[in-house]
């Protein structure tokens, strides 16, 4: 399978590919996390493209993804290719959100996170990292918020500080979550 995977994402992938190719790991045992390891590839690229398949997993059947969650949450925090941490703190804002699957709450609620939210933390506010990804950066705090309820008023801090710091839209996002966290 992994074989195969790279000589498949060797090239520019177009989104429908990346859908077909999400389908077929989705069918296959083991194949979601080859792609997680997958993303560590010396080359960029195709760290790159495992990364937008492992997203399109997550986002076509999250039930396919849950036995991988946690292998997905110990390597998190090693994710140093940018392109691949756009899908990374993607998929972990969507594995966090409100309306996850029961399941999925579940293994997040006896998951050591301390981890995921530090890293979510250094990634806001490394000056190196694109808004895209801190704009998940600032769903998964919120989202782990409720967890770990000392969050708030940290990112509450973390975003007074960087709102001038940062684009337009991350200004937007940061209201957005100023509303989440507060009610207001």
């Amino acid at each position: 399978m992994k074989d195969q995977l790279i000589a498949d994402i060797k090239t520019t992938l177009s989104k429908a590919k990346v859908d077909q190719l999400a389908q077929n790991a989705g069918k296959q045992a083991n194949a979601v996390k080859e792609i997680i390891d997958l993303t560590f590839h010396e080359e960029e690229q195709i760290g790159f493209r495992a990364a937008w398949i492992l997203e399109n997993i997550y986002a076509n059947n999250p039930r396919g993804f849950l036995p991988y969650v946690t292998h997905f949450f110990a390597n998190f925090s090693r994710q140093d290719n940018l392109s691949a941490r756009r899908h990374f703190s993607k998929i972990l804002a969507l594995l966090t959100k409100k309306n996850a699957l029961p399941e999925i709450k579940e293994v997040i609620g006896n998951y050591q996170t301390e981890e995921l939210v530090e890293t979510a933390f250094a990634w806001l506010i490394d000056e190196n990292v694109p808004v895209a990804i801190k704009s998940h950066c600032l769903n998964i705090l919120a989202n782990l918020s409720i967890k770990h309820p000392w969050i708030k008023n940290e990112l509450i801090e973390t975003m007074d500080y960087l709102v001038d710091r940062e684009s337009i839209a991350f200004f937007a996002k940061v209201k957005q979550i100023r509303k989440q966290l507060t009610g207001r």
